[in-house]
């Protein structure tokens, strides 16, 4: 068997990067999302292409931030590795699957043919998270009102609840960040996203309690793909009274106000106390996404 040749596209040639089969619906999930030609890539075995990925980012971004679309025909998880250690962009790989590819057998195959290809490749896990989609027939959830919302223009205080919130955190990415270069890392990460996503800044939030004591953030956001929760975070003085659940449909209600006919959202899944939160706020599960690194120090 000779070796895989890798293919870096362009408009020219971009037709290759449909040539395989997509059994995992990564074309439905990426409907929305304009990827360059460039930035796609494919391994070919005697002319036949046998895995491909395709590197994402804004679209003033000068490179990439993330893999979010990758696949290995069956049997070619060596190929699929190549494809990933030879690229110029070592960043963080987004394997987004179907909700029930744990049941069927067919899909689990799918999906652990790509893990093997990433470790293969390098790459460790980071973690595993729910996908979720809010449209309006699952109904507006109800504010609880116990909490008084309102604009921030200063970053100082989000960086500051930024760092109380990851001070205790379930989030495996804060965690990574924190474990790399402390709260003010994980903090300053979470700013940067903020600020990276199109929609206005004056969206922001902070929740304050009827005492005056913060409570919470969340940040109501468009990504690439349309409206998003961005963040939902409440300080660690202020848990155990279900202020997420507050925040949460505050965000929706917000971006529906908007003009939002459809917003996302995600969480870690190991993070059970937001999964019900979403659950209780009316967002259904639509898909899974499984989140690799490469080893060693972030790129």
């Amino acid at each position: 068997m000779t070796g895989p040749v890798i293919r870096t596209l362009s408009v020219s040639d971009a037709h290759l990067f449909d040539a395989l089969p997509d059994p995992l619906g990564a074309r439905e999930g990426h409907r929305r999302t304009q990827f360059r030609p460039d930035w796609k890539r494919v391994a070919l075995r005697d002319g036949e292409v046998v895995a491909r990925g395709a590197w994402w980012g804004g679209p003033d971004d000068s490179a990439p931030i993330n893999i979010n679309w990758f696949d290995v025909a069956e049997g070619e998880e060596e190929a699929g590795a190549e494809l990933l250690r030879s690229a110029p962009w070592q960043v963080e790989l987004e394997i987004n699957l179907p909700g029930d590819w744990r049941e069927k057998t067919d899909l689990r195959a799918d999906a652990e043919a790509r893990f093997a290809a990433a470790r293969a490749a390098g790459y460790e896990l980071l973690v595993e998270r729910f996908l979720y989609r809010w449209t309006p027939e699952h109904g507006l959830p109800e504010r609880p009102g116990r909490l008084r919302f309102s604009a921030e223009p200063d970053d100082a205080v989000f960086f500051d609840a930024l760092r109380r919130i990851h001070s205790v955190t379930l989030d495996a990415h804060a965690l990574r960040a924190i474990e790399e270069g402390g709260l003010d890392q994980a903090a300053q990460q979470e700013l940067d996203f903020f600020h990276w996503c199109p929609s206005p800044r004056e969206w922001w939030q902070v929740a304050h309690t009827p005492e005056g004591d913060l409570a919470g953030i969340h940040i109501p956001a468009h990504n690439s793909s349309g409206p998003t929760v961005a963040f939902i975070g409440v300080v660690p003085e202020q848990r155990g009274r279900g202020y997420a659940y507050d925040l949460l449909a505050e965000c929706t209600h917000f971006l529906v106000e908007q003009g939002a006919e459809l917003i996302t959202g995600a969480t870690d899944r190991a993070n059970f106390p937001m999964a019900a939160n979403f659950a209780k706020a009316g967002f259904p599960v639509v898909r899974e996404r499984v989140n690799f690194h490469p080893a060693g120090p972030a790129a």
